[in-house]
């Protein structure tokens, strides 16, 4: 069996028996890399040079930690938070509280959404936004995996159909480009048209993950979010005009350097300086904030060294090349193949931005030769790459919305992030993809 395919399977079979994340990505590494004939020392190495590829990472969330640490230190989270609480009343009404449950939901979708274009800060608003409304949030029994899936929506619709932040990048810049490379002319082209269906996808699994799948309540025990979340916080204007400012100010740094690190450090800097963070107690809380994000920190460095590691052995372009031998002349067997091996890689690597690269050098002549439509290549191999992105153990599109769920241990990352937003949205992303590619 392919090297990849066998890498991959084990992390994700790993993953859902409750192994971390982590461990199932070394596991995985290692079973790769000896099926694919690197050996032991070679695949450690592989690996070994791939986690510097996730470092720069791992800082920038363990920073943001600490910035979502003093943030909630401020007040500003948890004012917001009370005023639903305040809405809400001792014994709401079933109604009122559908209302309030709607319009939450709503904001915290559109806030995911223009983190991709119109604030480009992708994952970076969620442990600031989602933990001072988990207690408003389990008041009013809002299953935990439909935020989830809200969130995931927010984060990978966008880019790949918007062509504007994050998806001028994915779209422009990597599919159109890729897909030039590979012998297509693209000019004049609308990804837009192109990617509309395949978007249309997403929000089919949105839609059934809200009102069919999660729209009944689930309860959380309070008492746990009461223990990391302190919802009698005391707060003051200053601290309130002060957390807004460090956010203007994190958010201002981040679109002129394009670092999330520095944006993070003086956003805390400016916490201490005003005195709303104490200076003797800014250590302790950066550190707090730090152990928050370590996770996601340490899975996205070893996620860096499992795609190295992939890569290295070859198998990911004899993966593809084989699925060509098995198409012949069956465009729709070869649509749904393509697509197929685009999740398998995705899944793996993290990064649907990774994908397009390896996959449209062999897609692209492949499909021009069967007599697919641009229209219709463009929506192929954009989907191809977007497959996996919602729904693997290693995206950020998975791990953002586990950092800001799970803050008091009731969400696992793989059965109530991974798990609901791998089949709320890989599986319309592969009906929608393959009639997208048949019918352009």
């Amino acid at each position: 069996m392919n090297a990849v395919i066998l890498a991959v399977l084990t992390m994700l079979v790993l993953s859902l028996f409750r192994t971390h994340v982590v461990i199932a990505l070394l596991i995985g590494a290692l079973v790769g890399g000896l099926t694919g004939g690197l050996g032991i020392q070679a695949t450690i190495d592989a690996f070994n040079s791939g986690i510097g590829g996730g470092a720069s990472v791992a800082l920038s969330y363990a920073l943001l930690g600490g910035f979502a640490v003093a943030i909630a230190q401020s007040g500003l989270p948890h004012a917001l938070a009370n005023r639903i609480v305040i809405l809400l009343g001792q014994n709401p009404d079933p109604s009122k509280v559908k209302w309030i449950k709607n319009a939450l939901l709503l904001v915290i979708l559109l806030v995911a959404m223009s983190s991709q274009n119109i604030m480009p800060i992708h994952i970076a608003f969620i442990p600031l936004l989602i933990p001072p409304l988990l207690l408003a949030m389990s008041k009013m029994q809002i299953d935990r995996r439909l935020v989830a899936c809200v969130l995931t929506f927010g984060l990978v619709t966008p880019y790949m159909f918007l062509p504007v932040g994050f998806g001028g990048i994915f779209l422009n810049e990597i599919l159109l480009k890729n897909i030039s490379k590979g012998g297509l002319d693209v000019e004049g082209l609308s990804v837009i048209n192109a990617m509309a269906i395949p978007a249309a996808g997403m929000l089919f699994g949105l839609l059934f993950a809200t009102f069919i799948s999660y729209r009944g309540k689930r309860r959380y025990n309070i008492e746990k979010i009461e223990a990391v979340e302190d919802s009698n916080h005391s707060y003051g204007s200053k601290e309130i005009v002060v957390a807004l400012a460090a956010i203007a100010l994190a958010f201002v740094t981040q679109l002129y350097t394009n670092s999330m690190v520095m944006g993070a450090m003086l956003g805390f800097i400016l916490f201490s300086i005003t005195g709303v963070v104490r200076w003797k107690e800014s250590d302790g809380l950066l550190t707090d904030g730090m152990k928050m994000m370590a996770t996601i920190g340490f899975i996205m460095i070893a996620a860096a060294g499992f795609a190295q590691v992939l890569k290295e052995t070859g198998e990911i372009a004899t993966l593809v090349s084989s699925s060509v031998d098995i198409i012949g002349e069956n465009k729709p067997m070869a649509a749904f193949l393509m697509l197929l091996v685009g999740l398998l890689i995705t899944m793996g690597i993290g990064s649907s931005f990774s994908t397009i690269p390896i996959i449209a050098a062999i897609y692209v002549p492949l499909a021009v030769q069967l007599g697919f439509s641009p229209l219709a290549i463009v929506a192929l191999v954009g989907t191809a790459a977007a497959l996996g992105d919602a729904g693997s153990p290693a995206s950020d599109s998975t791990l953002g919305p586990t950092s800001g769920l799970n803050v008091d241990g009731q969400h696992n990352h793989i059965w109530d992030s991974v798990v609901p937003t791998f089949l709320h949205y890989n599986l319309p992303l592969l009906v929608f993809g393959w009639f997208a590619a048949i019918t352009l």
